[in-house]
């Protein structure tokens, strides 16, 4: 179910894919002494998931063609994203994807743009799997010291989850800032 969330979610992203993920590292954590080959598992599986979503929707995308040009080319922030996006890719600066991993959308952003634009995969998807492992291991990180210093309550998942969404509020923010001109 985790595995099938995070990979829809870059389709659908208010899929609660980071709750899930969080939901399952705190009752890992509520487990017995061998829960560490359980958190393994869920990150590998989460990261997994993360970056197969992301080759889903970039293949899509660069298959898209005229109607996703389109599309894209109707919304002006869109189109922005996409220019940043290319520019940021070219100069070797996927620290952007990692980052859009974090924010709502973002990721979906991303993989779609990257796509659409015809980026080389080889430009994004070393990038997609760094995103997609540092997501995971934050969020089962959330969730299972949440569980060790709270307890595996509800308390715990809650405070994991909201620490989750900090970190998304702040890739959106730093992801909106214009880019310094040197």
């Amino acid at each position: 179910m985790v595995a099938l969330s995070v990979l829809l979610d870059v389709f659908l992203p208010v899929l609660p894919s980071g709750v899930l993920v969080i939901t399952a590292a705190t009752a890992a954590a509520a487990g017995t002494a061998a829960d560490v080959p359980d958190i393994l598992a869920l990150t590998l599986c989460a990261a997994t998931a993360s970056v197969l979503g992301d080759l889903v929707a970039y293949r899509l995308a660069w298959r898209g063609g005229a109607r996703l040009d389109r599309a894209i080319s109707r919304s002006r922030r869109l189109t922005t994203a996409q220019e940043r996006l290319g520019t940021a890719l070219a100069r070797g600066g996927g620290a952007l994807v990692v980052l859009a991993r974090f924010a709502p959308a973002g990721r979906s952003l991303v993989s779609l743009g990257a796509g659409a634009a015809h980026r080389r995969a080889r430009d994004f998807l070393p990038w997609s799997a760094l995103a997609g492992l540092t997501w995971a291991t934050y969020s089962v990180a959330l969730g299972y010291f949440g569980a060790h210093l709270l307890g595996a309550s509800w308390l715990a998942t809650a405070v994991s989850v909201g620490a989750l969404f900090g970190a998304g509020a702040g890739a959106a923010y730093l992801m909106r800032r214009e880019p310094r001109t040197s």
